[in-house]
């Protein structure tokens, strides 16, 4: 699911000067695929219970293939709708993981949540990591494509399970209605935490690599600075969701994931040459814990798959819309500005918000269901 996000900012400036993009369409990119990861995201339950989680996340591999394949095949048109294709395939994806997760392993949610979303976090590593020196070899369009073997491989493994038996790929219920689920306050909360943490993570993930360039470091180094940040998040995937399922609030993990991350913010902003891979580090431990909390809450505030699912849905739905809105914004307030400070402020007073949402959202539930 992260190589065809994570492989394009590596890639954005030969982009920009190949189609003679500004750095608000640059970051656009980006946003028109978060744009399908919020405004898709409803579709996956009712596919779902129509064929079932397994099959569900077959397809949405398929789709991300064809996707990234088509996406540097062209111009300008090209480039937007083969990221839109992708974005529909991940927003599918993403939803249902927790279903998965929920389904396969209920006495194990933390665990197999920090399994999944290391494996994500590894995938954006790698891309991060491969993408300039491929495209310096063959250029960007080559490079760019090259991610959909990503989503080919998975889908090869995956295939076993999905097509072995229809029963076992079941939603487990019918499609929750979203209404009783926007009655409660936790769903606000965590579609809040959701959508502002993933607004902090994706303008780095759009923006990192042109930041450390402009401030003087090699294309090729940027690129690995990217790689490094998605790296130090597996850490912080494989051992803090499942510390944190084992407590009963999440609230201080929430709380030292925003911390990090903020800390990150502010050495980009304060010296993005000084001591660059020690900034990443703090900024991937902060970003992965983040991810990884707000999954883990999504599981963990639903009694089964079918409903976990619904909860999945409305919370990336609302998050990835808000999410949408940092790439551009970025751009945009870089461009106006000239440089990089006031975009980096405005993602700190973001990571402010990150912070009051996660406390709200990871607070045990100790009212009535319907509250």
């Amino acid at each position: 699911m992260r190589p065809a996000l994570a492989g394009v900012s590596p890639l954005l400036a030969e982009i920009m000067a190949d189609l003679g993009l500004t750095a608000a369409a640059g970051g656009g990119i980006t946003t028109a695929m978060v744009v399908c990861l919020g405004l898709l995201a409803p579709v996956a339950p009712a596919l779902a219970t129509r064929t079932g989680l397994d099959r569900t996340l077959l397809i949405g591999l398929l789709v991300l293939a064809a996707g990234v394949a088509v996406r540097p095949l062209g111009g300008v048109a090209t480039l937007y709708a083969g990221s839109a294709v992708a974005g529909t395939a991940i927003a599918i994806m993403n939803v249902v993981m927790p279903g998965v997760v929920k389904q396969h392993f209920p006495d194990r949610v933390g665990l197999f949540t920090g399994i999944y979303v290391s494996g994500m976090v590894t995938g954006a590593a790698s891309a991060s990591a491969v993408m300039v020196p491929i495209e310096q070899r063959y250029g960007w369009r080559v490079a760019a494509g090259s991610m959909a073997v990503f989503a080919l491989a998975a889908a090869l493994l995956w295939a076993p399970q999905a097509l072995r038996r229809r029963a076992a790929s079941r939603a487990g219920g019918a499609h929750r209605p979203y209404a009783g689920l926007l009655r409660r306050r936790v769903t606000w909360y965590v579609m809040s935490f959701m959508g502002l943490q993933s607004l902090t993570f994706y303008v780095m993930l759009a923006w990192l690599p042109t930041i450390f360039r402009d401030a003087g470091l090699p294309a090729d180094q940027a690129g690995y600075l990217l790689a490094l940040t998605n790296l130090a998040q597996v850490a912080a995937t494989l051992t803090v969701p499942v510390r944190a399922g084992r407590a009963r609030s999440q609230v201080p993990h929430t709380v030292v994931a925003a911390l990090a991350t903020v800390a990150g913010y502010l050495g980009v902003l304060l010296a993005p040459a000084t001591l660059p891979w020690l900034w990443m580090i703090v900024l991937g431990l902060g970003q992965g814990a983040s991810i990884a909390l707000a999954l883990l809450i999504i599981a963990m505030r639903a009694p089964d798959p079918a409903s976990v699912t619904a909860l999945s849905a409305v919370a990336q739905s609302s998050g990835y819309l808000l999410a949408a809105l940092g790439p551009f914004l970025i751009g945009l307030l870089h461009q106006s500005s000239g440089g990089w400070t006031l975009p980096l402020v405005t993602g700190l007073a973001v990571c402010g918000a990150q912070l009051v949402a996660g406390v709200l959202a990871g607070r045990p539930q100790t009212a009535a269901p319907g509250r």
